[in-house]
């Protein structure tokens, strides 16, 4: 007869999974405030106990076996279900952990009134923020990396039935061009050639794009990874990009440091709160009623 397999150890996966993320022991350990020696002893001994090499070993880069690859993913779902039920138990009081993710824009425009409105009524409330495209976030969310995001859902796409949104905020999306752009009134009165945007799974990338379609010349892509870097690129005068307004107007508080450039109205499109469809808690609860209370739209 076979010995019984040893139970999943849930703080043995929390560790697993940082180590995944992070593709180092050592800065697993730092974001876990672990030593490293206890990070790769409960490491070895969960692939001992599932009798299986999780990751592949290249110096002190760990990048995950295909057997770490399948785990993963069941990982993921078991801790994320381990704090739902940590937190249903206490219904009405947030409690624990809340896994949020957000793009670029909206965590630099929007949340930060929303965000220290709940911390200051449930202080107890660990928020976790991540940054990313509107697609990274999505499928992070499918696989139960993230609890809830905060993306703008790309025109014409259906929604997606596994999940539920709630909009949150409306964007005024704008073009935007070096000082002294010509007036545009469509996509073949854009004189630059070249498309300074985030990276693919962008929804505005792809806004900006459909837009532009129609231009006789195709654009050369920049792909770059802030705002700050997409306006001086534009101001540079070899670029056009595309922004929300709230964006801009972050830009141009203090000391008057905002370069000048040519604005041209895109589009208006909501920001949406999605989640998994049948996830609730009171930390997400918390989370919208804050998301509600007297922020701008």
């Amino acid at each position: 007869m076979h010995a019984p397999a040893a139970p999943l150890d849930l703080t043995a996966l929390e560790i697993f999974c940082a180590v995944a993320q992070e593709g180092s022991v050592t800065r697993a350990a730092e974001r876990l405030q672990r030593v490293q020696s206890n990070v790769t002893t409960r490491v070895r001994q969960l692939e001992a106990d599932l009798g299986a090499e999780l990751f592949l070993r290249e110096g002190k880069r760990m990048a995950l076996s295909p057997a770490g690859q399948v785990l993963l993913g069941y990982a993921q779902r078991l801790l994320a279900l381990a704090e739902e039920a940590r937190q249903a138990v206490h219904p009405g009081q947030p409690v624990g952990r809340l896994r949020l993710g957000a793009m670029e824009s909206t965590a630099a425009s929007r949340l930060p009134a929303p965000l220290a409105r709940l911390h200051g009524r449930w202080p107890d409330l660990a928020l976790e923020l991540v940054t990313g495209a509107t697609q990274a976030l999505v499928d992070q969310l499918r696989a139960h990396a993230l609890d809830a995001v905060l993306v703008a859902w790309p025109p014409g796409v259906p929604p997606d039935p596994a999940l539920q949104a709630q909009p949150v905020f409306t964007e005024e999306l704008l073009l935007v061009l070096p000082a002294g752009h010509p007036p545009v009134r469509g996509p073949q009165d854009v004189q630059v050639g070249t498309l300074a945007v985030f990276e693919h799974g962008c929804t505005y990338r792809y806004m900006a794009l459909d837009w532009l379609a129609p231009r006789a010349q195709p654009l050369r892509i920049l792909e770059l990874g802030s705002y700050h870097a997409i306006l001086a690129c534009v101001a540079g005068g070899s670029c056009v990009g595309v922004a929300p307004r709230s964006v801009l107007a972050l830009t141009q508080q203090g000391a008057g440091r905002a370069p000048a450039l040519t604005l041209h109205p895109l589009a208006r499109i909501a920001t949406q709160l999605v989640w998994r469809r049948g996830y609730q808690s009171a930390a997400l609860a918390a989370l919208q009623q804050a998301l509600q209370g007297g922020t701008p739209s």
